[in-house]
């Protein structure tokens, strides 16, 4: 097990996720990726994230709830 943060990425679009994985893998970050809201509330129940990287406009639900539920946690 690694002590460095852990970055949660929730984004639908390929071209943004593909720029964030190549930045973040640049820079000597863990991170993991979610392209739906609900992908992300199962990653985040599974290893709770230090920090989240949240798109709004998801095809599932609006980000504005993703967020709460995070918050609930």
């Amino acid at each position: 097990m690694t002590n460095e943060p852990l970055i949660l990425i929730i984004e639908d679009e390929a071209p943004i996720r593909k720029f964030l994985r190549s930045s973040l893998e640049h820079a000597g970050y863990r991170f993991v990726l979610a392209e739906t809201g609900q992908q992300g509330l199962q990653l985040a129940a599974q290893q709770p994230p230090d920090l989240v990287i949240l798109d709004l406009g998801l095809p599932d639900r609006e980000g504005q709830e993703v967020l709460a539920q995070l918050r609930e946690w």
